[in-house]
């Protein structure tokens, strides 16, 4: 494998906060990133166009964006016709309504087959299981299991050069990613985090996700570029 081939990545790349922090990230370390953005069916389309903004701003080598409608299997709020839940604090429920069944597995094997049609042996994901709303699919033993299955389920296991999915932000609050952000430069304006957009097409401000955005950044000690818009 050549040096070039070895500094490749392929990132996932949503248009939320931590999936661009891990992006900065990528690119910080001297990656050549491949982003991949999976258009699922979800709710509303605004972060598929920050995922696009967001990957001009940190210039990938190439953006995928790939349809997968999800909605056919439907069983969350993100891709059925269920009711986002407002004001309620994240994971006290336990596991919402918002997780999209096994969604970041999905991702993941279609972030993994680019990677190993590119001969890139290095995946970019961005989850937190610090501060997020209790999803299973981001919690350390699953990104350490499929990384074990992408090790053994590819050309890599003929190869001494592994598989390693990279979740930089995995063990950082939001106020941490907030500032590791800050720091790489990031734009953080370019991004989305809103489940449920209003009709005027702002952030409503409620939503387990907007509600950790908004924590995070307190927390930070930054204004959130969205909420001063």
């Amino acid at each position: 494998m050549t040096h070039s081939e070895q500094r490749k990545a392929v990132a996932l790349v949503s248009g939320g906060l931590d999936s661009t922090v891990s992006l900065a990230v990528a690119k910080s370390e001297g990656f050549d990133v491949y982003a991949l953005t999976v258009s699922y069916g979800q709710r509303h389309s605004v972060e598929i166009a920050s995922a696009k903004q967001v990957c001009d701003f940190f210039a990938v080598v190439d953006h995928h964006i790939l349809d997968l409608d999800l909605r056919c299997f439907g069983g969350s709020a993100l891709t059925d016709n269920l009711e986002v839940p407002k004001g309620l604090k994240p994971g006290e429920s336990g596991i919402p309504i918002t997780y999209v069944p096994a969604r970041n597995t999905v991702f993941l094997s279609l972030a993994l087959s680019w990677a190993d049609a590119l001969g890139a042996r290095d995946i970019f994901l961005g989850v937190s299981s610090v501060d997020y709303s209790g999803y299973p699919d981001c919690r350390p033993e699953f990104i350490r299991s499929f990384e074990n299955t992408a090790n053994l389920g590819t050309r890599a296991v003929d190869d001494d050069h592994k598989f390693i999915i990279h979740t930089p932000v995995i063990a950082l609050t939001k106020a941490d990613t907030v500032k590791l952000g800050i720091s790489l430069g990031v734009d953080f304006s370019l991004t989305w985090s809103c489940y449920d957009p209003t009709p005027t097409g702002h952030p409503c401000g409620r939503c387990d996700s907007c509600q950790l955005r908004a924590k995070g950044f307190e927390e930070a000690g930054f204004a959130d570029p969205l909420s001063v818009k």
